[in-house]
């Protein structure tokens, strides 16, 4: 009998819900979990033409508390259960000058986004969690976690919020057997973040490459197989753990 992993049924029964799933990181993460045989909704403002085909679509706001809440009845509706999720909705406008430049509407917006939507999305699906025999979330965070930018210092800190509340919610829903875990993305090529990129000052596009010790910008199918891996049985014994998945970049 072969030993061989087949990664094609791994979430056969499984229901899962991806925030920030109709384009870019997010829509490939649905699409692996899809590909595992998963039941997949994914839940965004707008579709866009990568929205994988297989999920189901949930249009919502979830930087609000009522639109989290929403998101959540819909997606338990459709699902009738939750074994994993993935709040990956996320992300901030660049202010080239610096810290002092961003206003505070800008820093109650990037939160509500970045922070808050994990935490009112994670708190309005846990009884379904806690019901089921193979729960999971995973947070999808970022390197301006742990690297100073003036022009994101809103973004930054607000993912370093996020850091520091999953790490506590592994520790406290554990007992459940709830698993939580965060994958921190370097640069990752898609067309939004290579717009982003651009009106970073001072750093041109390939001056990115410098920072990356393996020497490309990344993949979103690098951040997706590492998500599938936290989301799966093979990650059975990892809870409360950030995985870099950046090239290298935080190692130096």
């Amino acid at each position: 009998m072969s030993s061989k992993l087949d990664l094609s049924k791994e979430f056969t029964g499984r229901r899962a819900l991806v925030t920030g799933g109709s384009r870019g990181i997010g829509a490939t993460i649905a699409q692996r979990l899809l590909d595992g045989g998963a039941e997949v909704v994914v839940a965004a403002r707008s579709r866009s033409d990568v929205t994988p085909a297989a999920a189901t679509f949930i249009s919502g706001d979830v930087s609000t508390s009522e639109g989290a809440k929403a998101i959540a009845a819909e997606a338990l509706a459709a699902l009738g259960g939750l074994d994993i999720l993935v709040n990956n909705a996320g992300g901030s406008r660049v202010f080239a000058g610096g810290v002092s430049t961003i206003p505070d509407e800008e820093w109650h917006d990037t939160f509500a986004l970045n922070l808050l939507s994990a935490v009112r999305l994670t708190n309005a699906v846990l009884p379904a969690l806690r019901a089921s025999k193979a729960a999971a979330v995973v947070n999808i965070s970022s390197t301006a976690a742990t690297m100073p930018f003036g022009p994101t210092a809103h973004y930054g800190a607000a993912k370093a919020a996020l850091d520091a509340y999953s790490r506590t919610l592994a520790v406290e829903l554990a007992p459940d057997g709830i698993r939580v875990n965060v994958v921190t993305p370097g640069p990752i090529s898609t067309p939004g973040a290579d717009e982003l990129r651009k009106t970073f000052p001072g750093i041109s596009s390939d001056a990115w490459l410098q920072y990356l010790p393996l020497g490309r910008i990344g993949t979103t199918d690098d951040i997706a197989e590492v998500v599938a891996l936290l989301a799966s049985d093979r990650g059975r014994w990892l809870t409360g753990v950030n995985y870099r998945v950046d090239g290298g970049m935080t190692a130096r």
